[in-house]
Order: structure tokens, then C-alpha cells, then sequence
């Protein structure tokens, strides 16, 4: 896969890319049970948190993170944890028939919405607007999800289900208030109860299908929701992941985008047995510092960011990824890509020599995520603001450089050991729309806009 374009800031001068090859194939496993909703593809209900709770009879009060939620009391507890940080979270929901109860609700109030849902199907649908891309959409797909799908994302028969799986995406504005509680930004918090979707039953046919669809990139998502199942089954299934990764060709990258997680040594299992297998992953804030303390990298003592994650100790976590579990000249790994993103900033560090068109790739990121969140086809600087720090040190362990950001050349560049990283600040949504599937967005334009080179 190799894209071009040339980089222009700001966001809305960035040229359109032109494309090597004339049909890239981008292929996107959707894991599931038979016969039952997909993990990565589902419908997203996405209303008002603090209307829902008060629907749902629900009184304001303390927050409390929750690993599993098990009743309403920890919904309430979990959402304002979150949403007074400003963060964005994902659960499980155990009580199944408390969470359809829950979903009849959210799905009849007023003013909810439904999407795309799912990260796979999310960044598919986000790729599926270039014209020149085929999308192949391996998993159970209920009728709303179908009609909600670009015409360009391709549903093979066997995926057709007949009823849709729902996930719930609470969202708050920055500055909305429930209670003693007050939003520092915008966010969302989501939750769904998923047991059969966490088994990955898909993968294996997915794998074998690559033959047939010969894809330029493979997508893959959905490795957290495998936390619902039971750990021996979470264990047993991660060990069979891995080995049909195993069977991609090498020569197709693979971009595995993460998400929200709870479990320690689970994460510490993926890090270890998946970053080897993939040469790319996308993350945000909460997922890095997550990352970090399961694994005892640098800074795992962190218990939360405050504020803007600072940028040198993002910057650390990152070398740290690439220079433990990246690709090296003694290591088996192919990992030689990280996407960052925050609300404030983006960072691609990629390990030298792998990957190309990075400033463009990083600039695009950005801005997909001021249009989305504003839905505006391109920046309209009356409704974004910058929140990234002006001026920041390159790493909070090593000696490192101070930048100064430029408005004329708003990506900066800086190396170490071997590793490039390539910054910019987002111009932020001042009221956005929509909060979820931003991170899929980013990953997907950022892929968009990146050429891999031929090892």
C-alpha cells in the first residue's frame, strides 16, 4: 500500500491524496459467536448520559470506577467517575436482562441516535468514503447496521444476522454538570453487554479469506471485549488469535487499534503475545497509561493524567513501546508504528526506515478529528480552538528538547534512537456533535495518508 499526498496546515488545506494503486482493498475482521451480534460491528446508540441516568431514575451522587458494571448503581458510579475527568471509558455490563432494559430506554428517548458502531466497522465506514477503497465487512451484520453502512463496505451473506447488537454511548459536553459533578471536556462514556462477541469465533474464517480478497492492509479491533468472557476462555481464545494472526501473510500490514480495558495481565498478554504479530497500533491517552502500568513501563506509577497528558511523558511511554516490543535488528517483532491521539495533540512515532509520509499522515489524523467532532467538511476556525501546550519537552526521563510550536509549521519532528516522532496540536471542537468513533477516524485517515515501504 503506498499513498501519497502533500501536507498543508491548516486542516483544511490539506490536498487530497492520490493513490498508487487503483483499488485498495482494506479488509476488517469482525469477531463473533454464530448467529449472534459482532463485537466490532454493531449499532451505537448515542444520547445524552446525564438525560439517560435522570430517565432511568437515577439521582446524582459520588463516582466510582468499576471494573464490570453489575447494576444500575454502578452505571451511575462509573459514568460520573469518568465524565468528571473528562475521559472516555468503555465497560461491560453483566446483568443482561438490567442492560436490555437499560437499551429499550436509551433506544425510545428522544433525541437518541443511531450509528455505526464497533471500531472495525467505524474506521471501514470512515474508509469507505474514499471512492477508490473496497471495504470487506467479515462479520454478523443485523438490518439496521446494514442500511446504516456505506455502499462501499461489502458484507459477505454468511455475515447477515437477523437482529442487531446495541451499544450504548453516553455522552457529555464540556462544562455540563450533574450534581457536584462538572465536564472539563467533551466526551463519552459506553457500555454494552456482550458475552458471545468477546469469543472472536470469526477470526479463523476471516484469516482464510484472505487468500480470496488479497487485501492491501488488515484492521484489527476488538481484542477488549474479550474481557467479558470467563478468564480461561478469554486465555484459550487470545492463544487462538494468535496463532491465526500468525497466518496473515507477512507482507500485508496489520493495524490493530485498541481500546478501553480494565485487566492488567490481560493487557500485559496482548502486549507481549499480539504487538509482535502487528506492525501498527492506534491508542489514546487513557489506553497508553493503561498500557504503561500493565506492563511496569516508564511512568506506570501515573494513576491518571490531569489535564493535558503531558507530552514528554507521553513521548516516553511511546519510545518505550517501539524500543521494548517494536521491531529491532535482535527482536522478532514486526510492531513499527504507534498513533497517538489526545483531544489536544497527535503523535506518530514510527520506528526509522518502515514508514513514510508521516507529516501528512499525522496532520490528517488532526484534522479529521476537528471535522468530525464539529461535522463540518472542513476546519471552520470559528468553531475550534487550540488546547495543546505551546511549548513542551520532548521526554521527562532522558535529556531532552524543548519545542516551541510554530504556526507555520505546526508538525514538529523529533528523533531518538532510531525512532521518528512526528507531533501536532488539534484544533479542538468548541461544541462538538458527536464524540464517539473519533479515535477510529483518526487511525483510519492516518493509515490513509501513510506509505508503507516494501521490506
Amino acid at each position: 500500500m503506498a499513498l501519497n499526498s502533500k501536507h498543508r496546515w491548516p486542516g483544511s488545506d490539506l490536498i487530497a491524496l492520490s493513490c498508487k494503486c487503483p483499488e485498495v482493498r482494506v479488509v476488517f475482521p469482525v469477531c463473533v459467536f454464530p448467529r449472534s451480534s459482532s463485537v466490532n460491528a454493531c449499532v451505537d446508540v448515542v444520547l445524552s448520559g446525564v438525560k439517560l441516568l435522570e430517565a432511568l431514575g437515577l439521582e446524582p451522587g459520588d463516582g466510582k470506577n468499576h471494573a464490570v458494571l453489575n447494576s444500575r448503581q454502578d452505571l451511575k458510579e462509573a459514568f460520573t467517575h469518568f465524565m468528571e475527568k473528562g475521559a472516555a471509558a468503555e465497560r461491560f455490563f453483566s446483568d443482561a436482562e438490567s442492560f436490555h432494559h437499560i437499551a429499550q430506554t436509551a433506544s425510545e428517548y428522544p433525541g437518541a441516535q443511531l450509528y455505526v458502531g464497533g471500531n472495525a466497522a467505524l474506521i471501514g465506514q470512515k474508509l469507505a468514503t474514499n471512492p477508490d477503497l473496497k471495504i470487506l465487512l467479515c462479520g454478523p451484520v443485523g438490518p439496521k447496521l446494514h442500511e446504516l453502512l456505506d455502499d462501499n463496505v461489502v458484507v459477505p451473506p454468511e455475515s447477515m444476522q437477523e437482529r442487531d447488537e446495541f451499544h450504548l454511548i453516553l455522552e457529555y459536553q464540556a462544562g455540563e454538570e450533574w450534581g457536584q459533578v462538572r465536564a472539563p471536556n467533551a466526551n463519552r462514556f459506553i457500555f454494552s453487554h456482550d458475552l458471545s462477541n468477546g469469543a472472536l469465533n470469526m477470526l479463523e474464517v476471516f484469516v482464510s479469506s484472505l487468500d480470496e480478497f488479497q487485501p492491501d492492509l488488515v484492521v484489527l479491533s476488538g481484542l477488549h471485549m474479550m474481557e467479558g468472557q470467563s478468564k480461561e476462555m478469554r486465555q484459550r481464545r487470545l492463544m487462538e488469535a494468535v496463532a491465526s494472526i500468525s497466518d496473515i501473510p507477512t507482507d500485508i500490514p496489520i493495524h490493530l487499534e485498541l481500546a478501553s480495558m480494565t485487566d492488567q495481565d490481560f493487557m500485559s498478554n496482548i502486549i507481549h503475545q499480539v504487538f509482535p504479530l502487528v506492525n501498527s497500533i492506534g491508542l489514546n491517552e487513557q489506553e497508553l497509561l493503561f498500557l504503561t502500568q500493565s506492563a511496569s513501563g516508564p511512568h506506570a506509577a501515573l494513576a491518571s493524567w490531569s489535564g493535558v497528558p503531558d507530552v514528554g511523558v507521553v513521548s516516553d511511554i511511546l519510545f518505550w513501546i517501539l524500543k521494548e516490543h517494536g521491531k529491532t535488528a535482535e527482536r522478532a517483532s514486526d510492531l513499527t508504528r504507534v498513533h497517538f491521539h489526545t483531544l489536544a495533540y497527535h503523535i506518530l512515532v514510527t520506528v526509522d526506515g518502515y514508514w513514510g509520509n508521516q507529516v501528512a499522515a499525522v496532520a490528517a489524523g488532526a484534522r479529521a478529528a476537528g471535522t468530525q467532532a464539529c461535522a463540518t467538511e472542513t476546519i471552520d476556525t470559528s468553531k475550534v480552538f487550540l488546547k495543546a501546550p505551546l511549548e513542551f519537552v520532548t521526554s521527562q526521563i532522558e535529556a531532552p528538547s524543548k519545542i516551541s510550536l510554530n504556526p507555520d509549521e505546526p508538525v514538529v519532528h523529533w528523533h531518538r534512537e532510531g525512532i521518528s516522532f512526528h507531533f501536532t496540536p488539534v484544533l479542538v471542537c468548541k461544541d462538538p456533535v458527536r464524540t464517539v468513533g473519533l479515535g477510529d477516524a483518526i487511525s483510519a485517515e492516518g493509515l490513509l495518508y501513510s506509505e508503507v515501504y516494501p521490506q
